[in-house]
């Protein structure tokens, strides 16, 4: 199976190797055919403290790091 790789911008770097990340997609309502957005937030593993607040970051799917920790930080989206 897949694993998946999500996009967002970093909205908390507070903890230590650990950074949040907002996931903003759009979608077709199926009766009302309007437009929906819906914001995820998802904590990822930074090993390195590299991303600071604002920056766009690419996270994939893994192993569970914690109890909430269950993606990486692949890179920035430049």
């Amino acid at each position: 199976m897949p694993k998946k790789i999500l996009s967002g911008v970093v909205v908390s770097d507070k903890p230590n190797k650990t950074i949040t990340i907002v996931v903003e997609r759009k979608y077709q309502h199926p009766v009302l055919k309007k437009v929906v957005k819906v914001r995820k937030k998802y904590n990822a593993h930074d090993p390195e403290n590299k991303y600071k607040s604002g920056d766009i970051v690419s996270i994939i799917e893994c192993k569970p790091h914690s109890k909430n920790k269950k993606f990486e930080v692949i890179g920035d989206k430049r």
